[in-house]
């Protein structure tokens, strides 16, 4: 196909995301397409069942569909009764049947009651807060990205997940924010939950444990071990309570899901020796078959 349109040289790469029954084809375009290859892109997409061609232009924001309508790029997570709308340039597991078992099984993990609050840190686009807000009184869905947070609100609301539970919209909300650079402060400013569900990139959730433990420490009078960006080392006093937090609550439960066990390894290590956790559970799902990569996951209990 490629190297019979007249944009072959101004064509650098193709990307491709998979949903269920669509595959979207990303094609990079350096120069405006002819209308000639636009009737070949058009003519394959008639000939392979399911397939959508978007166009990049320039930057990712410039993604878009070749011909609008058609069927959703989606995909389901039917445990829950969810569909997930996504766009080709959103994050989403690579596995989507994989995702359906890591998801099923984080939540019979946290095992969520009615009428409790959850907070799901480094949300996306809702693939585990759309299922926690079938279980929990309330979520809140914390991400880096405005676009997957503006996706995530889309998401939920499409799905009706307040309709159908009988919640008022409230119950389940997100916001952005760089979790990377967390405190404190803000960790109190959110609120108590009484589960949290982490699914961080591979960098980890460093300053989110950091913000636990220093919380748990100054509650103890204890001095927080830090280092560079590790976990050693000592640092000179402990930092005071912020305001609040003699009402917020630490959650009772954590699971944490993760792409990279050297940071998993790293968070954990915060979590049990200075923010007052011990690790319960842990386990793996091969999420990348065929590579050196895992899916890892960790439970964690407040140690009372």
């Amino acid at each position: 196909l490629i190297f019979g349109m007249d944009a072959r040289e101004t064509c650098p790469q193709i990307e491709l995301a998979c949903g269920d029954g669509v595959t979207a084809l990303v094609l990079r375009h350096l120069e405006p397409l002819s209308e000639a290859d636009a009737r070949r892109l058009r003519d394959f997409a008639a000939q392979h069942a399911g397939v959508q061609w978007w166009l990049q232009p320039k930057g990712p924001d410039t993604v878009h569909l070749l011909d609008e309508g058609g069927p959703q790029l989606a995909y389901a997570l039917p445990e829950f009764g969810i569909t997930m709308p996504f766009r080709p340039t959103d994050f989403t597991q690579v596995n989507p049947h994989i995702n359906r078992v890591l998801v099923a099984r984080a939540l019979r993990l946290l095992d969520v009651q009615p009428h409790e609050r959850v907070i799901d840190w480094f949300c996306g686009l809702g693939n585990f807060t759309l299922p926690l807000a079938t279980r929990a009184r309330e979520v809140l869905g914390v991400e880096g990205s405005e676009a997957l947070v503006a996706r995530a609100r889309q998401n939920f609301k499409q799905n009706g997940q307040n309709a159908q539970a009988g919640r008022p919209q409230a119950a389940t909300s997100f916001v952005a924010r760089n979790l990377f650079e967390m405190s404190a402060a803000q960790l109190v400013a959110d609120g108590t939950a009484d589960r949290w569900l982490v699914d961080p990139p591979r960098e980890g959730a460093f300053a989110l444990a950091m913000a636990l433990a220093a919380i748990h420490q100054a509650r103890h009078g204890s001095v927080l071990a830090v280092g560079e960006g590790e976990g050693t080392g000592n640092a000179p006093a402990p930092e005071p309570l912020p305001p609040g937090a003699e009402h917020w609550q630490p959650p009772r439960r954590i699971v944490y899901v993760s792409c990279n066990p050297a940071t998993l390894g790293r968070d954990a290590g915060l979590l049990v020796h200075q923010a007052g956790y011990r690790c319960t559970a842990a386990g793996v799902v091969n999420m990348f078959p065929h590579t050196a990569h895992v899916e890892s996951m960790a439970v964690f209990e407040l140690d009372t």
